[in-house]
């Protein structure tokens, strides 16, 4: 324990909790205090704080400032000027102190810079990888051209790391399909919650809770439309309440949307709500959490609410992985990623809880009555974020141990990488950068009596980008 003291962890993410509030920056402000326990840890992200001071300070973790705040979005999609801004702003990492770097994937684009940073200090990159998107996502979201530019730059990006940390096991097995035998290995390591925190939060009043709540960022894949445009259908049903808790840049259309169906008195909109233990409050008081997202690498938030004893409507869609809580839990209530889907399965949970506990009747642990508030069921303690903790200081003690930057594998893809960039800025290949990129790294991947391995050919394991 006293090696993992003196390792210094810098931390490079472009959004952090509390300034901005996602599944990323919630794993992140859940993990960094408990490994600093153990280690030390460097935060660099953007100007996200009021003052102009170029760090700040929260709990033994020192934030830093490495270029200024730029709107994450634009147009309602990733702005591309922030992606590159942030991944130049990065190269100041270049003297800054740190054993081991560790970074979240989003948007990618940073982790070609922060894989030369590693490279030229000889310092081992660990990312932290949400979700694949893959390139029928990226078409959607950007256009044929653009989407396909966006998809190899992903799929290049996970080519950087040292090791990659997936937060789900089904986003580490779309991983390894993609990658292949161990280049670069991918560890599981899911998000968790902390049960004990949220056991102490009293529920909020029946009477000033919703019956049915969404939380989460107002943008296109969390499709809070679906919730709005379900409520609607249920009109009919006698003094129902919707709360929408969350920001982003849905928000102005969302509200219009909640006008131009009549709904507007009856959905509310909370974009204000500092505190996460409120969140957790609203969750207990609420009859159903409806979590109507097509793409999720997670789902913390519907954990938190099965957590709190509250039933879940989920879409069934094949890219939300918080769908597999389903076959865990009996307060999931899956649906197709339709409005009468939603409205299906919102009425039947509705129907198995007509009415909420009254604060206070946690005591009903375990009750398999309907209509009766259930808390944590046992598989939700699997979900505890000392095992994730325990498996990010293995992974960086491994790695710094390892040296792997001294003439291991992070080498041979640092100079792949770099050789790359310089045969396709000087056009001296008519192939793709990823298939030099490919190449390179077999020509330089030694077989263990040391000699170089040619190139295969008529295809490999990267055949199917």
């Amino acid at each position: 324990m006293d090696r993992m003291r003196r390792l210094r962890i810098a931390v490079v993410s472009d959004a952090v909790y509390p300034y901005h509030r996602g599944g990323k920056e919630m794993r992140y402000a859940q993990l960094l205090p408990r490994l600093q326990e153990s280690v030390d840890v460097d935060v660099y992200t953007m100007h996200w704080w009021s003052n102009r001071e170029a760090t700040q300070r929260d709990r033994g973790i020192v934030y830093h400032a490495i270029c200024p705040l730029i709107s994450l979005y634009g147009k309602a999609r990733r702005s591309i000027w922030q992606a590159v801004a942030f991944a130049i702003a990065c190269l100041r990492l270049l003297n800054r102190p740190f054993d081991a770097l560790e970074a979240d994937h989003v948007p990618n684009l940073q982790l070609f810079t922060l894989r030369l940073v590693t490279w030229l200090r000889r310092r081992p990159l660990v990312v932290t990888w949400h979700e694949v998107w893959g390139p029928g996502y990226w078409r959607q979201y950007l256009g044929r051209r653009t989407g396909a530019v966006a998809w190899w730059l992903e799929r290049t990006a996970m080519l950087m790391p040292d090791e990659i940390v997936a937060a789900s096991p089904g986003t580490g097995a779309r991983l390894r399909a993609l990658l292949g035998d161990g280049t670069p290995p991918v560890r599981d390591v899911p998000s968790g919650i902390d049960l004990g925190a949220i056991s102490r939060v009293q529920p909020l009043d029946p009477e000033q809770s919703p019956d049915l709540l969404f939380v989460g960022r107002l943008i296109a894949h969390k499709h809070a439309d679906l919730f709005i445009e379900a409520f609607a259908r249920l009109s009919d049903t006698p003094n129902l309440r919707g709360l929408i808790v969350g920001d982003g840049p849905e928000r102005m259309r969302l509200r219009q949307l909640a006008d131009d169906l009549g709904v507007e008195d009856s959905v509310r909109f909370r974009h204000d709500i500092e505190s996460h233990d409120e969140v957790i409050a609203l969750m207990k008081g609420s009859r159903v959490l409806v979590f109507p997202s097509f793409r999720e690498g997670f789902g913390i938030v519907a954990l938190e609410a099965l957590a709190c004893g509250t039933p879940v409507v989920m879409t069934a869609h094949p890219d939300n992985e918080a769908r597999k809580f389903a076959d865990r839990s009996s307060l999931c209530y899956l649906a197709d990623p339709t409005v009468e889907g939603l409205v299906t399965s919102i009425e039947r949970a509705l129907a198995d809880f007509p009415r909420r506990a009254p604060a206070g009747a946690g005591d009903a642990a375990g009750s398999d009555h309907v209509g009766q508030r259930r808390y944590p069921e046992p598989w939700i303690s699997d979900f505890d974020w000392s095992m994730a903790t325990a498996a990010y200081l293995q992974t960086f003690s491994d790695l710094v141990e390892r040296g792997p930057a001294r003439g291991g594998r992070n080498s041979r893809t640092s100079a792949a990488f770099l050789s790359t960039m310089a045969e396709t800025s000087k056009g001296a290949s008519a192939q793709s950068p990823l298939e030099v990129l490919r190449k390179n790294r077999l020509r330089s991947a030694p077989t263990p009596d040391g000699r170089s391995i040619p190139p295969r050919r008529g295809g490999s394991s990267c055949s199917r980008v």
